[in-house]
């Protein structure tokens, strides 16, 4: 799971291009700004940023992609016991990858997305990122342990889950963002973390 230099240098260039994409699109919105004024932001050219997106819409969500690295979760996760179940250890990569931080993005950009429908694809494509990465974790820590598809059930559930809590279809007080007007009405993050993996461990 280790990177490379040069994997790690096109991230960080992936990177400085979508928060440049992301900070103009809060400041300006979606129609204020160009792929031209991303770059220049950035410090890159057109052509660098034609090798890591299509457009500006996805560099925009790709800003919230600011998932821990495997390495770290891999880290973590190796002081569980070796007993621990595949439903424990999504437990804690939501737990883990579900920061502050990367929750306020994420509703930003689903935010901003009621505005500009063009960005709504590619929200899509930063969730299933996320589910993917899930699966490929799964995958390595588990390896045939499961019957065939059992991985990618577990991780579909789950990311699949988290989508209401984030497109406000439940109302979940997400860590570091404002509680609106029906906060007599909403449950905490963890709270509805903890309520979702109850219904997987027990059933429906």
């Amino acid at each position: 799971m280790k990177q490379s230099l040069r994997a790690i240098k096109k991230e960080a260039t992936a990177s400085a291009l979508s928060e440049a994409a992301f900070q103009l699109a809060l400041e300006h919105g979606m129609d204020g700004f160009v792929v031209e004024d991303v770059v220049q932001r950035a410090g890159y050219s057109r052509r660098t940023f034609a090798n890591h997106f299509s457009c500006k819409e996805e560099a925009v969500v790709m800003a919230g992609e600011h998932f821990h690295r495997m390495e770290e979760y891999f880290e973590m996760i190796s002081q569980l016991p070796e007993d621990t179940t595949p439903l424990e250890v999504m437990y804690q990569f939501i737990k883990m990858q579900l920061t502050e931080e990367v929750l306020r993005r994420i509703y930003q950009i689903l935010e901003l997305s009621k505005t500009y429908p063009s960005l709504m694809p590619h929200t899509l494509t930063l969730l299933n990122r996320l589910q993917n990465g899930a699966k490929l974790m799964l995958s390595e820590l588990f390896e045939d342990r499961y019957p065939a598809g059992y991985n990618h059930f577990l991780a579909g559930a789950v990311c699949a889950a988290i989508i209401p809590m984030l497109d406000g279809s439940v109302h979940v007080q997400l860590p570091g963002l404002p509680s609106g007007d029906k906060e007599e009405e909403s449950i905490s993050f963890d709270e509805y973390i903890d309520s979702m993996f109850t219904y997987l461990r027990d059933g429906f």
